[in-house]
């Protein structure tokens, strides 16, 4: 997240590798106020992995900072930039559990949620499941993964993008073309044995990542998509879950918004997010009346604009 606003940098003062079961263990990092109030922090993706300046949007003298790799990213083993790593025990589901067992683990009662662009999918399915646990809740770059959001990111905003799209839709087998491009980059990432093959799809995926956030002010190639291991990485859980509609039921996320009833929340959204029109976080808090919506004048990166609003709500929630 670009921004020059924001809490000096902090260093983590615990961490560790947790042990969640199927094989997979979970690395997490705790920074701030170890007896401030506690909050998690959910990265993007599914597949980008933790990352120190997310705490910046936190008060390191008021809140007990918590941050976790999800399965298979960032530092936590398997890592799925290993085309031997087995997904089918990485799924919505097993994150929620996984960060329950991080709360057991850290001995945090509640917490207040905050996520960014995948990590609203994962944040919301969180608070909606464990509403008890739950303090408030800071979502931007709001995403709730329904079949028509992935739709929308991976075909029709390629009218925006028509030769970056036309490379994109390039990437996969001539018959799969006119079909849904996910599943079709979920076969040649998760399912092709030729490793070549693997590779150029991931490449060809996170190219059109980078071309959809192009347009923002001061965007520059995202460097990470420079190292193989995290294009393998980033693309292969992106794939994987979105093919999937992240295994929630299409309308599940609204339908059960009655459930954060009395959770303050906060929604920051880009009215310019080429990859998230602006209705999805509307349709959310319309649907949760405890949610106060700020629709800025940036992207879906965001910058100083989203970040305002986001520290200000942190600010007014450390109590």
């Amino acid at each position: 997240m670009a921004g020059a606003i924001g809490y000096p940098p902090s260093e983590s003062h615990a961490q560790g590798m947790l042990d969640v079961g199927d094989g997979q263990r979970v690395y997490w990092e705790v920074s701030g106020n170890p007896k401030g109030k506690p909050a998690v922090l959910l990265h993007g993706g599914p597949g980008s992995g933790s990352y120190p300046g997310q705490r910046r949007w936190f008060d390191p003298t008021a809140y007990r900072i918590v941050q976790f790799d999800q399965r298979g990213c960032g530092r936590s083993t398997p890592s799925v930039s290993d085309p031997k790593t087995d997904l089918s025990t990485n799924t919505t589901h097993h994150l929620i559990a996984d960060m329950e067992r991080l709360r057991q683990h850290l001995a945090i009662d509640r917490w207040l949620v905050c996520g960014a662009s995948w990590g609203v999918t994962l944040g919301l399915t969180y608070a909606e499941r464990h509403p008890e646990r739950v303090t408030e809740a800071v979502f931007l770059s709001v995403t709730m993964t329904r079949p028509i959001d992935v739709h929308w990111l991976y075909h029709e905003a390629g009218r925006f993008f028509p030769a970056e799209w036309a490379r994109f839709r390039a990437g996969v087998p001539q018959a799969e073309r006119d079909g849904d491009l996910v599943a079709a980059y979920n076969q040649l990432l998760n399912d092709q044995p030729d490793v070549t093959l693997r590779e150029s799809a991931a490449k060809t995926w996170c190219d059109w990542e980078d071309a959809v956030v192009s347009l923002e002010e001061g965007w520059k190639p995202n460097a990470r998509y420079a190292d193989p291991a995290f294009r393998m990485t980033f693309a292969r859980l992106c794939a994987h879950y979105f093919s999937h509609a992240a295994w929630l039921d299409t309308s599940e996320l609204l339908s059960n918004a009655n459930r954060l009833a009395g959770i303050p929340g906060v929604l920051v959204h880009g009215r310019f997010d080429i990859g998230g029109p602006p209705d999805v976080p509307w349709l959310l808090a319309e649907a949760w009346p405890s949610a106060a919506l700020h629709l800025v004048r940036t992207g879906h990166v965001g910058g100083d604009e989203m970040l305002r609003p986001v520290i200000a709500a942190t600010d007014r929630f450390k109590g």
